[in-house]
């Protein structure tokens, strides 16, 4: 019997599974270890490479009532912002078509909303569990550092990674972090009133994504307007000497078997010396301190997930900087520090695609922004 996910999209999966045990329909990214079942990492390299062990996530998840139902598109090796795939296809956007469905996490977003799946597994290096539920209009959770276990899973920048859930709404990211942390729970909050809350970075957003983020901002009283910092350009340079410590030697062996523009990017990387490493760290010590400043007298933090919707397909090309800058320039910092942060839908704007927001908070504080988005989306809803 055929999978409802072989009607989808070219682009969208990477296999399916044909007889999918009883359980909840679940998609896994493609950089998750499956045991007897193909696992590119999106990459040509690893074509045929089919593992003998399954990633502890997806274990967690399958023993918790989820069944998978497929692996789906990413960008080659999880490093870009749009899972336009050259040796897997383009993944489409189905919340607003021509356009990207964000990546790296691309496929799971867009099986969520062809209904292929009702829950995804992703992970989140610079924004990619939160710009393609932003992009398709979903929703995306980013846990803290740690929370949710990486073993099985590629690396892309191993002090960046994360592991988390999408859903078509906060209920169900959260059902799924509980199968994938036993024990864990959101807090208990029934009125948005109860939580210090800050917005930023509104400024910059795009006319329309912009407003919508600042309609359902309105509907938490006693926030406030916060300057809180970016990241200095040094941070970046730490992502990339990690990126290069991991690919190093399998990029030398196999650099023709790389798209052109992953060629670049880690050219890129490997030439970052020590030094410049060295002084990447020290600036993100400073960016943790003025974090946490900027944090004083908040519990959350609200801000833009995207400054823009969605972007057009095609419209980076190889070795563009442009789009990939702006689509992290919102989430990256978070992984950074390692604070948890959700992406939610809240509306339309530009072109009619979608808009998100996000929630962060602090450092451990997961079951508090859980519980924070669930009240924020249903007064969304009820509005």
């Amino acid at each position: 019997m055929a999978h409802p996910a072989s009607a989808d999209p070219p682009g969208v999966w990477i296999t399916t599974v044909e007889e999918p045990g009883p359980g909840v329909p679940l998609a896994v990214k493609d950089l998750f270890d499956t045991a007897g079942v193909l696992t590119t990492y999106g990459s040509a390299v690893f074509a045929d490479h089919v593992p003998l062990r399954t990633a502890e996530a997806v274990t967690r998840l399958e023993a918790g009532g989820y069944a998978m139902v497929g692996k789906t598109n990413l960008h080659e090796f999880a490093y870009g912002v749009t899972t336009e795939n050259v040796h897997y296809g383009v993944c489409p956007n189905p919340a607003a078509t021509g356009r990207v469905a964000g990546g790296s996490t691309g496929g799971g977003a867009a099986a969520l909303v062809l209904g292929s799946a009702d829950a995804a597994l992703g992970t989140d290096s610079g924004g990619s569990i939160r710009i393609p539920a932003a992009c398709c209009g979903v929703a995306g959770f980013k846990p803290s550092f740690g929370l949710v276990p990486l073993d099985g899973c590629w690396p892309l920048a191993p002090s960046f990674d994360h592991a988390g859930p999408l859903a078509r709404n906060v209920p169900g990211c959260l059902a799924l972090l509980r199968a994938l942390v036993p024990g864990w729970a959101p807090a208990e909050l029934t009125w948005l009133g109860d939580v210090r809350v800050g917005v930023a970075w509104l400024e910059t957003a795009d006319r329309f994504v912009g407003a919508a983020v600042e309609a359902a901002a309105a509907f938490i009283p006693g926030r406030r307007l916060v300057d809180f910092p970016r990241p200095e350009g040094g941070v970046g340079v730490v992502f990339m000497r990690e990126v290069a410590d991991v690919h190093r030697e399998l990029f030398s062996a196999n650099r023709e078997l790389y798209s052109e523009d992953l060629q670049l990017k880690l050219d890129r990387c490997v030439a970052v010396t020590d030094r410049q490493a060295r002084d990447g760290e020290a600036a993100r010590a400073r960016y943790r301190e003025q974090a946490e400043e900027a944090f004083a007298g908040i519990d959350i933090l609200v801000t833009p997930t995207l400054e823009c919707v969605a972007p057009l397909v095609g419209e980076g090309g190889v070795g563009d900087h442009n789009v990939r800058a702006r689509l992290v320039r919102n989430t990256l910092p978070f992984n950074a520090l390692g604070w948890p942060a959700f992406a939610l839908p809240c509306g339309t704007a530009e072109h009619g695609a979608p808009a998100s927001l996000q929630i962060v908070g602090r450092p451990g504080a997961d079951a508090l922004v859980a519980a924070f988005a669930a009240v924020l989306e249903r007064a969304l809803r009820a509005a």
